[in-house]
């Protein structure tokens, strides 16, 4: 196994997934914070789920996020 190649490509998924997924909740935020669902000093409960399913791998990351002024 080229494990330098392996990194790389993971890297490349990661590097990709963190975008969008930056993306998608500052665009939910500021959606949340104009139609009054969400407020400064709110906290976010989110979740990240990583799922490969041919090697049976299921991880959740959790994570609060607080909206700071």
């Amino acid at each position: 196994m080229n494990e330098d190649a392996l990194n790389i490509q993971i890297r490349k998924f990661l590097k990709k997934t963190g975008i969008t997924s930056q993306r998608a909740i500052e665009q939910a935020v500021r959606d949340g914070l104009r139609e009054g669902t969400l407020k400064e000093g709110d906290s976010l409960e989110a979740t990240m789920s990583l799922s490969i399913r041919r090697l049976g791998l299921d991880v959740d990351v959790v994570e609060t996020l607080r909206i700071e002024s």
